[in-house]
């Protein structure tokens, strides 16, 4: 339970504020992607294999 200024109980859902949407899975998914992408872009941009 978390106590709000107000001194009344909320439960974890009331205390949330907001659906959970599960949307920052697929930012995490796609930037770490791009980080992978943008890092072998550089390496063969300076090695030239």
């Amino acid at each position: 339970m978390v106590v709000n200024e107000n001194g009344t109980e909320l439960t974890a859902e009331e205390a949330r504020q907001g659906k959970e949407l599960g949307v920052m899975r697929y930012v995490l998914h796609i930037s770490l992607a791009l980080a992978v992408l943008a890092g072998i872009i550089i390496y063969f941009s300076f090695f030239n294999l």
